[in-house]
């Protein structure tokens, strides 16, 4: 009943308390955008490394004033937490994973698209391996013919945590790096082909944080 009690305490507080934080981070940082100025407007899919999840909402809002996606997020209390720490960046949520749920939720994600939604999503989310590429995001692109915008996000000050995504935790006052070629089409790929070129394509400013 205890358990209880905190759990549901932490799911008010935690994600207020987090959004703040992010807004904060985000705020007191220079921000420089390696990427287009825009992209169309057509149903996209959003995508980074779990580690460098963070920022994603503010890459977004850069892209779309009005929200209007859904992020895929796992299907335990840590995702809870997450999906309504997002819901503060006027985002909803997809529940489930690779591990829970998984057919549920990419036939939800692919329906969110048909129905004009952007999608986030991290691929190698939510347990790892790290930096390996799950299907799912694969699978939904050439099912709608959706494009993918895919994102690094660098920061030049950062807190990096031992987990198994080695999240990072940008500090205030430095500098975040936005990395994109822009929106790429998998659609005539195959399976293994667009995984690759997704993985390639995520690590292509993989050492930048120490050159910046």
């Amino acid at each position: 009943m205890l358990k209880k009690f905190f759990r549901s305490l932490a799911l008010v507080i935690v994600p207020l308390l987090g959004s703040l934080l992010i807004r904060f981070i985000y705020f007191t940082n220079k921000k420089v955008f390696h990427t287009p100025k825009s992209i169309a407007e057509e149903p996209t899919i959003f995508a980074c490394w779990h580690g460098e999840l963070l920022m994603l909402s503010h890459l977004y809002s850069h892209y779309r004033k009005i929200p209007h996606a859904k992020a895929l997020i796992s299907s335990h209390f840590d995702g809870s937490l997450v999906s309504k720490t997002i819901k503060h960046f006027g985002l909803d949520t997809i529940e489930g994973s690779t591990n829970r749920n998984a057919a549920r939720a990419l036939i939800q994600a692919i329906k969110a698209l048909k129905d004009g939604y952007d999608i986030g999503i991290t691929p190698d989310g939510p347990k790892g391996p790290r930096h390996e590429v799950a299907d799912g995001i694969v699978v939904m692109a050439q099912k709608t013919k959706a494009k993918i915008f895919l994102v690094e996000i660098k920061a030049t000050k950062y807190w990096k945590l031992s987990s198994w995504d080695e999240f990072v935790i940008p500090k205030p006052f430095g500098t975040l790096h936005f990395f994109s070629n822009g929106l790429i089409d998998v659609s005539k790929m195959e399976l293994e082909e667009a995984r690759t070129f997704i993985k390639n394509s995520l690590l292509e400013h993989e050492k930048v944080n120490k050159q910046i």
